[in-house]
Order: structure tokens, then sequence, then C-alpha cells
């Protein structure tokens, strides 16, 4: 009927050098196990242990993805700036022409970081699985 409730009522004490509790931390961080004792558990009881692994070149892409939509970013917020500061030199026809054809330019440049935006968070969800 119900879910049997296992409580862990036993102790298993064992002791570690500095040296040795260490290597057993980094290899617990490489898997899915929340905690240091779900991973001791399951390699005691030869239970299987799930291991990440990551790709250090999605790694290296990554890096550089980061700085490229960080610097898109950026150029966007520039972009935004000047057309604003534009909009209030209304006086000269010139500037008004100008402001025009920089109006499409900046929804086009939006559009385009906003879809690099969208393909980053694609690809981020996917590096952190």
């Amino acid at each position: 009927m119900g879910k049997e409730i296992l409580n862990r009522t036993r102790i298993a004490a064992v002791r570690f050098t500095a040296a040795e509790y260490a290597a057993l931390e980094r290899r617990c961080k490489t898997t899915t196990c929340r905690q240091m004792s779900e991973y001791l558990r399951n390699c005691l009881l030869h239970q299987p242990v799930t291991v990440r692994h990551r790709d250090a070149s999605l790694d290296e892409f990554m890096l550089e993805f980061i700085r490229v939509r960080k610097e898109l970013s950026a150029l966007g917020n520039n972009f935004n700036q000047t057309v604003k500061k534009l909009h209030t030199l209304q006086q000269t026809p010139e500037f008004r022409q100008w402001i025009l054809d920089t109006r499409a330019q900046r929804e086009t440049l939006l559009l385009e970081v906003e879809e690099i935006r969208k393909m980053t968070a694609k690809i981020t969800q996917k590096w952190l699985q």
C-alpha cells in the first residue's frame, strides 16, 4: 500500500587522512550525489553512481560566447543612448532623416542581439546539464 519509510539508524565510522578526504571530495563533486553520505553509501553498497563529464572545448566556447554576449549588450546600450540623445536634436532636417535611418538599424541590431541572447540561453542550459 504505502511506501515503507527506512530510517537510517546505524553508523559506520571511517577515518581518512586529509589527502584521502580531499580526493574523496573531488570524486563526490563530479557526481550527481547531493551529499557525501549519499555518494559513500552508493559506493559501499555497489549501487550505480552517475558521474558528470564536462566537455572542455564547450567550456572554452562558452567563455568566449559569454564575452561576445556582454560586448553585444554593451553595443546595444550605447546605440540606444546615442539614438535617444539624437532625438533631442530635431531642429535640423538632416538630423531628422538620420534619426529615422538609425531607428531601423537600431531595431535590426536589437533583434539580432535578442536572437543571440536566446541562443546563449539554450547553449548555457545544455552546458549546465
